[in-house]
Formats: structure tokens, C-alpha cells, sequence
């Protein structure tokens, strides 16, 4: 027996296990696709939301693709890149996080059949790719060009984004709010970049939705500190930030000094005195009357002493500014941080017509308002009635804001509503019949991948998904490009007209990072652990 198998060649040996490398693939694909399918069921305006229960037991209600598969616990690491996937759309468009995943899923779950019909791995990542770069293409022609000036398209396009939120009622009075805060942070000498930095958003617990605002100025979620009975309102201010500490100095290592009389603590205590009296008449000869105190690590940034005589020389005082904030509030005031006491000129002071302390809910808020030379910044003050709605708030905020942010970067529209999406469909599995051998097959299994967008669309609305998907497609081979699925009226309609619109590059991008997702995923023969 052992004669016979002797002679078989090394050559047909290196190809044997081939199995085990299937196997993998499979895992892999299996494990991104049920991420995918978790985050189908809250993809379009009729979605449903997930509920997040952490290990803390904090729970969170969202919407958002990105929060979903950021706090869901995924161990396997092919499932981990969908999760990368959906916060590189984050940062790249802002929305669509959740369309990426999805269309991913849908990619992947084509490449598997190609696969069981013996297609190399190689053969479709590489069609994808051709395929990804032929729909930008599509895309971009099918896309309106739009001047920052026209703000009614601006705030359609923020409200599209808004509709499939929790807070999707209140669009009305989120999306303008998002335009103009936007709006103003673009800075004229680089027209094409936005900084959304530039933009705090403060939450306030209390009231509804309704009373979120944009304040021009600065807001603090702090109260004025009360002690002896400083001012809280003071106009005509003069804003000094200060990174220093008013209050008697410590020495540098831990010691105690022993006191034995009382005249020596007499001393100490007058010593205390005139020590902080000194800074404090040198904060004044400026003229200031608000400071802003950033948090201390090594001592008390202010002690009753201090505050007291703050008081007296009527000087508003708020307390432990974060340190973080520091660049905001600096850039806002249109002043310079004072990291010491002898650098207290008068030329690194801000100013503005108010500040004031405000009664919101529960608890206090100061505002800065009427700020001169202010920097372009501006500040946005989020309401709501309880945690779960005012956090979902400000992420649906943030996605608003992206959408702008994007319209100002690529001044491009494109239709919603699933449009898009079967337009690519129809195009690629055109110019699938032109191509020849493989490619031409694997761009076809493309396409059809692409109806998972309008399909999911219509589900979660309670359509039926199989009429709708080839109503569809019948619309759009007679050749009308914006006809989507409008999910209020549960029918076929033209999308532009019913001001369901997005930014191109949040279609762009969810192809090509998509399709670079699968395309790494397709390429992974073999997982090592290393212990």
C-alpha cells in the first residue's frame, strides 16, 4: 500500500487544504453580515431604534448607525471592520452611517454566492472595485449643483437626514438651526472647509426639544459662584481668561509647617491676605469684572478668601472652566488665555455687552452675549425632557450638522429615498452586459446588491418590498432618475419634489468605503491568534 502512494508528486501535495480557507471566509462573512442585519431594521425614516444597555446599566436610545455598532461588543474581528467601517463614514460624510453597513451586508452576502460557484476571491475584488469607481461615476451625474446661498435646499437636505431620527417632529426647528450654525462658522478665506469644532453644543436637562436655541455667544452649563455675594449680571464686560490660580501659594512638596504661637499665625494669615489683596488690585487696575478661572490639579484655583474679595471688587467670577474648553472660549472672546499674573494686560482681555446668569430647569446657566470682534464660533443649546431624548438629540444634531457640513465641502445634491440606489442597480447591470468573462458577472451580483438599500427602506415602513423594488426599477428604466420610495405616503413618487434630499458625498462615500470594506474582507484567507 505504501509503494502506491509513494510516487504522487510534490506538486498536487501544496494544493490540498484548501478547505479550511473556505471555511474562514465563510466565518468572516457570516459574522459581518449578522452585524449588518442588526443594524437593518433602523436604516430609513420609518426605522426602528435600538436600545443600548451598557454594562454600567446606562442606557442609551439612538438611532445612529455609529453609536449602534460602536457600543455593541463584537468580538470577531472580521465583524470589528464593519464596526471601523460605519465610524470612517462618521467622520468622513457624518450620516449615512447606517446605509454603509447595510449595503456592505448585502455585498457580502452576493460575494458569498459568486464564491460557492468557485469565483477567486481575487477576480471579485477586483470587479468591485471597478464597479465601485463606474458608480461614483453614475452618481455624480446624476447629482444637482447647489450654491451655499440657496438655504431652502440646505435645510431640506438637513431635514432628510433628521426624518429617521427619534426627533424627527421637531426638523422643522433642528434643521435651520443646523443651516445657520453652519453658516456661520464657514470662514470666507476657506470657503470649502468646516470645522464643527467650531460649534458647542451645550445640553441642558429640562423643558422640550422645542426650546433647543442657538445663542450667539458663549454658554456655560455652570452657575456664577455665589460666594459673598458677588454680581451675577454685569454688563459692558471686560473677560479675562485665566490659567493661574487665586490662592495663597503652596510649596512644592508635602510639608507641614509647625506653628507654635499665635502671633506667627497672625502672620501667616495677613501674609494670605495682602498675597491674594495684590492679585486681585492688579485684576482690577485692568479693569476686568468677569473671570473665567480654569480647573486647577495642584491646589485650589479659589479659596473663600479669594472669592470674597472677588465679591467686593464686584468682579464675576466662574469657576472651574474645563480645560478643554479653553480654545473655544479663547477663539469666541476673540482674547488670550493668562497663564500668569504678571502677564495681566489689558490687551489680552475680551469683551461683550452681557454677561449673565440664567435660570434653565433645574439648575443655572451663564450667557455671553453681544461679543466683540467675536471669532466664527457659535453655540447651540440643546433641550429636552429627559437624558435619553436630549442625548439622542445632540447626535442627531451632530448628523445634521455633517450634512451641512458636507453641502459645503462638495456642493452637490442628490435624491433620497432609495433613488439613488436603484439608478446604480439599473446603470451597473447595464454595463455588466457589456463586460466580458467574470467581471461581468461579478459586477452584475453587484448591482442586485445595491436593491437592499430601497428593499429595507420599504420593509421598515410596512410596504410590500418585492412590488415597490420592481415598481421601481420599471420607473426608472423609463428613464425617470428620481423616483424613490416615499415612505409618508407609502407609494412610488419623485423624490426632489418632495424635498427628500442628501448630499452627494454621503452616497460617494458610502460606495467607496463599502466597497473597500468587502474588498478586505474578501482578501482575509486566514485568522492567527496570537496568544
Amino acid at each position: 500500500m505504501a509503494a502506491v502512494s509513494a510516487p504522487r508528486s510534490s506538486k498536487t501535495e501544496s494544493y490540498i487544504d484548501n478547505k479550511r480557507k473556505e471555511d474562514i471566509r465563510h466565518a468572516n462573512i457570516k459574522a459581518a453580515c449578522a452585524v449588518a442585519d442588526a443594524i437593518r431594521t433602523s436604516l430609513g425614516p420609518k426605522g426602528m431604534d435600538k436600545m443600548i444597555s451598557t454594562a454600567s446599566g446606562e442606557v442609551i436610545i439612538t438611532n445612529d448607525g455609529a453609536t449602534i455598532v460602536n457600543k455593541m461588543e463584537v468580538l470577531q474581528p472580521a465583524a470589528k471592520m464593519l464596526v471601523e467601517l460605519s465610524k470612517s463614514q462618521d467622520t468622513a460624510a457624518g450620516d449615512g452611517t447606517t446605509t454603509v453597513v447595510v449595503i456592505a451586508g448585502s455585498l457580502l452576502k452576493q460575494c458569498l454566492t459568486l464564491l460557492s460557484s468557485g469565483i477567486h476571491p481575487t477576480v471579485i475584488s477586483d470587479s468591485l472595485h471597478k464597479a465601485s469607481i463606474k458608480a461614483v461615476d453614475v452618481l455624480t451625474a446624476m447629482a444637482v449643483p447647489l450654491e451655499l446661498t440657496d438655504r431652502d435646499s440646505l435645510i431640506k437636505s438637513a431635514s432628510t437626514s433628521l426624518n429617521s431620527k427619534v426627533v424627527s417632529q421637531y426638523s422643522s426647528l433642528l434643521a435651520p438651526l443646523a443651516v445657520d450654525a453652519v453658516l456661520t462658522v464657514v470662514d470666507p478665506a476657506k470657503p470649502d472647509l468646516v470645522d464643527l469644532r467650531d460649534i458647542k453644543i451645550v445640553k441642558k436637562l429640562g423643558g422640550t426639544v422645542d426650546d433647543t436655541e442657538m445663542v450667539r455667544g458663549l454658554v456655560f452649563d455652570k452657575k456664577v459662584s455665589h460666594a459673598a455675594g458677588g454680581p451675577t449680571r454685569v454688563e459692558n464686560a471686560k473677560i479675562a481668561v485665566i490659567q493661574f490660580q487665586i490662592s495663597p501659594p503652596k510649596t512644592d512638596i508635602e510639608q507641614s509647617i509647625v506653628v507654635s504661637d499665635y502671633a506667627q499665625m497672625d502672620r501667616i494669615l495677613k501674609e494670605e491676605r495682602n498675597y491674594i489683596l495684590g492679585m486681585i488690585k492688579k485684576i482690577k487696575a485692568t479693569g476686568c469684572n468677569v473671570l473665567l478661572i480654569q480647573k486647577s490639579i495642584l491646589r485650589d484655583a479659589v479659596t473663600d478668601l479669594s472669592l470674597h474679595y472677588l465679591a467686593k471688587a464686584k468682579i464675576l467670577v466662574i469657576k472651574d472652566v474645563e480645560r478643554d474648553e479653553i480654545e473655544f472660549i479663547t477663539k469666541t472672546l476673540n482674547c488670550l488665555p493668562i497663564a500668569n499674573i504678571e502677564h495681566f494686560k489689558v490687551e489680552k482681555l475680551g469683551y461683550a455687552d452681557l454677561v449673565e446668569e440664567v435660570s434653565l430647569g433645574d439648575g443655572k446657566i451663564v450667557k455671553i452675549t453681544g461679543i466683540k470682534d467675536m471669532g466664527r464660533t457659535t453655540t447651540v443649546l440643546v433641550r429636552g425632557s429627559n437624558h435619553l431624548v436630549l442625548d439622542e438629540a445632540e447626535r442627531s444634531l451632530h448628523d445634521a450638522l455633517c450634512v451641512v457640513r458636507c453641502l459645503v465641502s462638495k456642493r452637490f445634491l442628490i435624491a433620497g429615498g432609495g433613488a439613488p440606489e436603484i439608478e446604480l442597480s439599473r446603470q451597473l447591470g447595464a454595463w455588466s452586459k457589456v463586460l466580458h468573462g467574470m467581471e461581468g458577472y461579478c459586477v452584475k451580483s453587484f448591482a442586485e446588491a445595491l436593491e437592499v438599500i430601497p428593499y429595507t427602506l420599504a420593509e421598515n415602513a410596512g410596504l410590500n418590498p418585492i412590488t415597490i423594488v420592481t415598481e421601481l426599477r420599471n420607473r426608472h428604466a423609463q428613464g425617470e432618475i428620481n423616483t424613490g420610495i416615499n415612505v409618508r405616503k407609502g407609494q412610488i413618487t419623485n423624490i426632489l419634489e418632495e424635498n427628500v434630499v442628501q448630499p452627494l458625498l454621503v452616497s460617494t462615500s458610502a460606495m467607496t468605503l463599502a466597497t473597500e470594506c468587502v474588498r478586505m474582507l474578501l482578501k482575509i484567507d486566514d485568522i492567527v491568534t496570537v496568544r
